[in-house]
């Protein structure tokens, strides 16, 4: 059996890839990761990790622990917090909010399982748009929020959904009938700008500033909502990059969503204030990663 400060530096390293972060995550010193990593592989007889001056990367026994490991540790985990809401008696009621029909659908998966499992909570389910989502997370009128990472200045919790960017396009743009396009198109067509009010962490990470030559992304007009964004795109007065699941969710005659594998994905996950990490949250966090596994 591995000890818990075991399994720690494990995944830790794994994640990190670095000996001092994975030391300070952890409050170990630098000597005893190292010593715990070795204790380890001799246990086993076969080495975890390949370490060089400059790199740490995990050898293909390493990696393949890891991916055996993860889902028995989560396991463990969500074990003890169920366990500790039960002993709790979750129960209360919570206000929850999502961005987007993607987020809409996890959360109506989450209700459904956290009623089963805690039919005392009162669950108040709102909509929220792009431009006061994070807003009504920061102001106390949402309890979680499921949206678009990233966020700061909040909890984060696991992600539920990952998905690649399309941008979305007038049909009749020069560009419709591509089968793909970059993000250095971004530079040659004005982008629909998303409101002041989003976290600008969120903004740049779905616009960037630049294309990744360095040209200047064109600016485009603002919307606060995501069927003001699509009208805009429609009207021809601009592009813009949106998650997979628009083209399933808003599917429109006068838009083409073009697949754009230079972008980032879309990763969408719980928030919620730090200090509002309430057995009733926790329940509800537990409850969102179960009901978007597969």
């Amino acid at each position: 059996m591995l000890e818990r400060v075991e399994l720690e530096v494990l995944l830790t390293l794994a994640e990190q890839l670095h000996f001092t972060r994975t030391a300070e995550q952890l409050r170990l010193s630098t000597g005893q990761v190292s010593r715990i990593v070795k204790r380890l592989e001799r246990r086993i007889g076969a080495d975890l990790f390949v370490r060089t001056s400059r790199t740490v990367t995990l050898t293909p026994i390493g990696a393949t622990l890891i991916e055996h490991l993860t889902p028995h540790v989560a396991g463990l985990q969500a074990a003890l917090r169920r366990a500790s809401a039960a002993g709790r008696g979750v129960s209360g009621s919570l206000r929850v909010g999502f961005v987007g029909a993607a987020a809409g659908q996890l959360l109506l998966r989450t209700v459904a399982l956290l009623g089963a499992r805690h039919p005392d909570c009162e669950i108040h389910i709102q909509e929220a748009q792009v431009h006061d989502a994070c807003q009504r997370v920061f102001n106390g009128s949402l309890d979680v929020l499921i949206t678009a990472l990233p966020v700061s200045g909040v909890d984060v919790g696991p992600v539920l959904l990952s998905e690649p960017q399309l941008l979305a396009v007038p049909a009749g743009h020069p560009l419709a009938g591509a089968s793909e396009v970059s993000r250095e198109v971004m530079a040659d067509h004005p982008v629909i700008q998303m409101p002041d009010t989003m976290p600008e962490e969120s903004r740049r990470y779905r616009i960037p500033a630049t294309t990744h030559s360095g040209r200047p992304v064109l600016l485009g007009p603002k919307a606060d909502t995501f069927p003001e964004i699509l009208a805009l795109v429609a009207a021809h007065r601009g592009v813009f990059p949106v998650g997979e699941h628009a083209a399933r969710f808003y599917p429109r005659p006068d838009i083409a969503y073009l697949p754009m594998p230079d972008a980032p994905p879309v990763r969408w996950a719980p928030v919620w204030l730090p200090g509002n990490d309430s057995g009733l949250v926790r329940a509800f966090v537990d409850c969102a990663t179960r009901a978007s596994e597969p």
